[in-house]
């Protein structure tokens, strides 16, 4: 007897769902709830929407992960991608050899990059991935320190709650608990500081910037406790994302600032989600008046059209490991990848052309706070705010204790069903609800998706009241 699909689901999302499920390991992922319910499989992409197997039409307020800046659909790097793949597909930046595509590449993000305490960031260092920078970020650390004769200095300080990548030295550097326990992790010589979270952790009636520059102060204090000559660095997003949108106060970044300054640590901004227009200028460090020596990029380097990630080196990191290093014994089969580069070359015209992140600075991502920002009201939304385009809402009991809900109710994941079975990507982190739209999503589009959130939230609140869950208790 055949096994036939039911008639909700077409044959090929039967098909794909049977060889997903015995074959295909996804990341961050219970595979055995998966094969339950079976993947989504997405079939086709165009401006900020994506399309599944059944035909449905959904808004991608993530853009992928964080990393669509420029929407889909646009031919343009296709063809760019095509054009290279046709001269030279593949050559690699060992042996003395270079390619056309990363040397321009190469210049043109030192020149885009905007120069802090009159220095410019003169080097790139190419991967594949942030994951994999954040791993050159820490070779580079170290490799500097034992060049300017301080060894001693391995130390790199994070923050918890924040995300730098899934590798062993990305993950040691991220403060995920969950993938800590899974791992041995972190690794030596990598330790970190409670979060810049004013909502979450600040104490009755301490406002905004108290909180900010108590929070900035963990750092000196987690320099002390581990001796200011054995600490090399500290690393940190602009506005943490996967940790679920936490925007720091306005206090927090300047304070930060003066302590590295104070110690003589170098400052790695992590500009992996914050890059390339996100935050309404073409890094994060720009927005809050930071000096980062090193600079970790990927996903909007590209807009997700092909895998390509790196460093940016300030000069004065750079003329240390140039012209006292030797030969850097470290890289990747991929560093530098001729197609990955073409494709970021032309990603950077549309973005320059179109000027994403000025759009964002000064229309739509003001827009964007102001409808977000609506949604505050809601009986089951504690605080709703937004950077640029990426916007964190926190779902709470009782709005006027900020009461978390209980973990086992799984709130956020309701909610982000919800999303989803009503044709919107919303990320759940927790009990946070986060979106990071497409920088091209225009106000109608913006409308469009706080009126999803909105029935995602008032099927959600319908849902555990049905359950019994006291709101506002």
């Amino acid at each position: 007897m055949t096994n036939k699909p039911t008639p909700s689901r077409q044959p090929l999302t039967v098909e794909l769902q049977a060889l997903d499920s015995a074959h295909f390991l996804h990341p961050f992922t219970d595979h055995q709830g998966l094969a339950a319910k079976g993947a989504r499989i997405i079939t086709r992409a165009d401006g900020v929407h994506v399309w599944d197997s059944e035909g449905h039409q959904i808004l991608d307020a993530m853009s992928g992960l964080w990393c669509v800046n420029a929407g889909y659909g646009r031919r343009e790097l296709a063809e760019a991608a095509y054009r290279q793949m046709l001269e030279l597909p593949y050559y690699n930046s060992f042996f003395q050899t270079t390619t056309e595509p990363a040397v321009r590449l190469a210049a043109r993000l030192s020149e885009l990059a905007p120069p802090v305490g009159g220095r410019r960031f003169s080097h790139v260092f190419f991967s594949s991935s942030g994951s994999e920078s954040n791993d050159t970020n820490v070779r580079l650390v170290r490799r500097y320190w034992d060049l300017m004769g301080q060894p001693r200095r391995k130390v790199i300080i994070s923050r918890i709650n924040a995300y730098h990548g899934s590798t062993m030295a990305g993950a040691s550097l991220g403060g995920m608990s969950g993938m800590h326990a899974q791992g041995d992790l972190p690794l030596p010589d990598i330790t970190h500081i409670q979060q810049p979270y004013w909502y979450g952790l600040s104490q009755p009636g301490e406002s905004r910037d108290d909180f900010g520059l108590r929070a900035a102060r963990w750092l000196e204090d987690k320099i002390l406790e581990v001796g200011p000559e054995r600490v090399g660095a500290f690393i940190a997003e602009p506005v943490q994302g996967a940790g679920g949108v936490i925007i720091p106060p306005d206090s927090y970044w300047p304070e930060v600032q003066r302590i590295v300054d104070q110690y003589g640590i170098l400052l790695i901004a992590d500009e992996v989600i914050c890059g390339f227009g996100r935050l309404g200028h073409w890094f994060g460090y720009e927005k809050f008046g930071i000096r980062p020596d090193l600079v970790t990029f990927a996903k909007g380097v590209t807009s997700g059209y092909q895998p390509l990630g790196g460093t940016l080196i300030n000069e004065r990191i750079a003329q240390v490991m140039v012209e006292k290093g030797g030969e850097f014994t470290h890289g990747y089969t991929y560093s530098g990848h001729p197609v990955a580069c073409a494709v970021a070359l032309a990603n950077l015209d549309i973005l320059e052309r179109e000027d994403l992140p000025g759009r964002v600075r000064n229309d739509t991502g003001p827009y964007l706070a102001q409808r977000f920002g609506e949604l505050a009201e809601h009986p089951l939304v504690g605080i709703a705010e937004s950077c640029g385009f990426v916007a964190g809402l926190a779902l709470v009991q009782d709005k006027a204790s900020r009461k978390p809900f209980a973990p086992e109710l799984g709130v956020g994941m309701l909610c982000r069903n919800h999303c989803f079975n009503n044709g919107l990507v919303m990320r759940a982190v927790g009990d946070r609800m986060i979106v990071a739209p497409p920088l091209i999503m225009d106000r109608e589009q913006i409308d469009q998706m706080i009126a999803l959130i909105r029935l995602a939230l008032d099927r959600t609140l319908a849902d555990l009241r049905e359950r019994g869950v006291a709101i506002g208790a």
